[in-house]
């Protein structure tokens, strides 16, 4: 099976107090910076609630095997634990807390290895299977050995196949398939080593990368890579100066398993948990007199803790022109499907509205745009175009929306240079970073309840995600840069909308509200006294008049 950006498992109900549960298994670390200490801190740690009481959190349950003794300067000795005493933590547990999430670090000898992989090869029929994590420890942040050559030979042989995620930094590439990282190339190559083991996808961790020559932005950023040889996907932050920074790998690999036992798509779990270590990196402070250990702030949720999101290398080092602003809160946003239906809700003042005709002819379509651009002039409104955005910069539209299948294929530049606004589309932590980098106008963020307006790869965020990514956009605070307006869409309804409104969400954008009501005027004045009109336009028309004008003199 092939982990896709947004492939999710089945969360447990995490509205209850049960916890979805992740198995940690590794060895002991007696200085409480990495290994399996690190592991419980960062598993339980990233956790979250939202104003309404809806949480998200993860249990920790531990098999440790090994106990190693360390300290901040170096390791001095290990002992493995027998395979029965492994077998009799691994059964009591299966018996009673099977995992959701199965992330694994150091293995202490062969047996070990061969023990684990017969397990995971036998699991139970009758329970889900877990997604396996596997974070190929090799050494120590101390730099001591911690594997030898014959404990690779049996990871390879035995245990890769069955890691759905593997995520190793730079040595440990080098240590088992003897490739070293030094370009993009050679990332696409050690990803087909991995592969031909079995291994499904593999997150290259940048931490100890250091440069990929032919990339750039990698001078003084840390980039962090992902693929299932069908799509890359990249995390990239600037580098942090620090003398600590133990138990990065451990936390790092931690987190990425707390946020897919929670439920969240693995290119998002990717960002949450790169944003983990960045903020406990910046945070960490030295307990002895070695390197000292990352410290464990919870749930991240400072703009400048995330990273900067890719589906390619190249956009991470493109510069970008802002598109035109627009009105921080959006309000009450229908998306319609015609012109007429356009013009009846403008009537009742709703201020915000996007014209949906899909998959017409541009000759069929251009006549609609053209129609929708002169109402929104007329009733003084923000009326966006969905997909034409040839047309939309032809007739001077107020904005034009794009969801994520269509920016790639837009020119991004020659919208932001026109002055019309652009909404994107997200649906997740890692669309959102990704898309708020082309500096639109706002982000749209879905979908939030289950819709059936229109077919969605990805599964329904709910309100607690949306509030974590509308708080983020909130804090998002860069010199020279407008804030981001935020829309939240998919499946809302007026019930389903009360919940919404507590989020730091700018606009609530509604599809079935209007075309499926008893009373479309009454529906508009309920919604609007909810939701509101938005800001006050202030010199929209005068800004739609000068582009008219420009458009008439050019």
């Amino acid at each position: 099976m092939s982990w896709l950006p947004h492939t999710v498992i089945q969360p447990y109900q995490v509205l209850t107090p049960k916890r979805a549960i992740v198995w940690a298994i590794g060895g002991s670390d007696s200085s409480g910076g990495a290994g399996i200490q690190a592991d419980i801190q960062a598993i339980n740690g990233l956790r979250d609630k939202d104003a309404l009481g809806n949480q998200t959190v993860a249990q920790a349950c531990t098999i440790v095997t090994t106990v190693t003794a360390q300290n901040s300067e170096s390791v001095s000795d290990l002992m493995a634990l027998p395979i029965d005493l492994l077998e009799q933590q691994w059964l009591q547990l299966l018996a009673d807390m099977p995992p959701a999430v199965i992330k694994i670090s150091l293995l202490a000898n062969p047996q070990q290895v061969e023990w684990l992989a017969e397990q995971l090869a036998n699991w139970p029929a009758g329970l889900p299977r877990p997604l396996v994590i596997y974070d190929p420890v090799a050494i120590a942040s101390t730099g001591d050995a911690l594997t030898a050559e014959p404990i690779l030979d049996a990871v390879k042989q035995q245990l890769l196949r069955h890691v759905d995620v593997l995520t190793p930094n730079a040595q440990e590439v080098l240590a088992i398939t003897g490739i070293a990282l030094l370009s993009s190339h050679d990332l696409q190559r050690a990803f087909e080593v991995f592969r031909q083991h079995g291994v499904k996808t593999v997150l290259f961790k940048g931490g100890h990368t250091g440069l990929l020559m032919d990339v750039p932005i990698s001078d003084d950023h840390v980039i962090d890579a992902w693929t299932n040889g069908d799509c890359w996907r990249y995390c990239a932050s600037p580098q942090l100066t620090t003398e600590h920074g133990h138990g990065t790998g451990c936390s790092f690999a931690s987190a990425l398993a707390s946020g897919l036992a929670q439920g969240y798509a693995l290119e998002d779990a990717f960002a949450i948990a790169h944003a983990y270590v960045q903020q406990g990196l910046k945070a960490a402070v030295g307990q002895g007199k070695g390197p000292g250990p990352v410290a464990h702030l919870g749930w991240p949720k400072r703009w400048q803790d995330f990273p900067q999101t890719a589906n390619d290398l190249a956009e991470l080092d493109a510069e970008r022109q802002a598109c035109a602003p627009c009105e921080l809160r959006l309000g009450l946003y229908p998306v319609v499907p015609t012109v007429e239906w356009l013009e009846r809700l403008l009537k009742c003042g709703i201020k915000t509205i996007q014209l949906r005709a899909k998959d017409l002819p541009e000759d069929q379509a251009e006549p609609l745009v053209k129609q929708a651009v002169l109402l929104g002039q007329q009733y003084q409104a923000r009326v966006f175009i969905n997909d034409y955005w040839q047309l939309a910069l032809k007739h001077n539209a107020y904005g034009v929306h794009l969801g994520q299948e269509d920016v790639t294929d837009a020119d991004v530049e020659k919208i932001a240079r026109s002055g019309v606004r652009l909404g994107l589309s997200t649906h997740g932590y890692f669309e959102m970073l990704r898309a708020a980098a082309l500096q639109p106008s706002y982000l749209a963020i879905g979908h939030i309840f289950a819709t059936t307006t229109k077919d969605m790869p990805s599964t329904p965020q709910g309100v607690l995600k949306l509030s974590q990514q509308a708080s983020l956009l909130a804090s998002r605070d860069i010199a020279g840069v407008e804030k981001m307006p935020t829309v939240a869409i998919g499946g809302i309804d007026f019930e389903r909308a009360q919940q919404v409104v507590t989020t730091d969400i700018g606009s609530i954008a509604v599809v079935r509200a209007f075309t499926e009501a008893d009373n479309v005027e009454l529906a508009a004045e309920q919604w609007l006294k909810l939701v509101g009109a938005g800001d006050e336009l202030g010199a929209l028309h005068q800004s739609m008049m000068l582009q008219e004008t420009q458009s008439q003199g050019g």
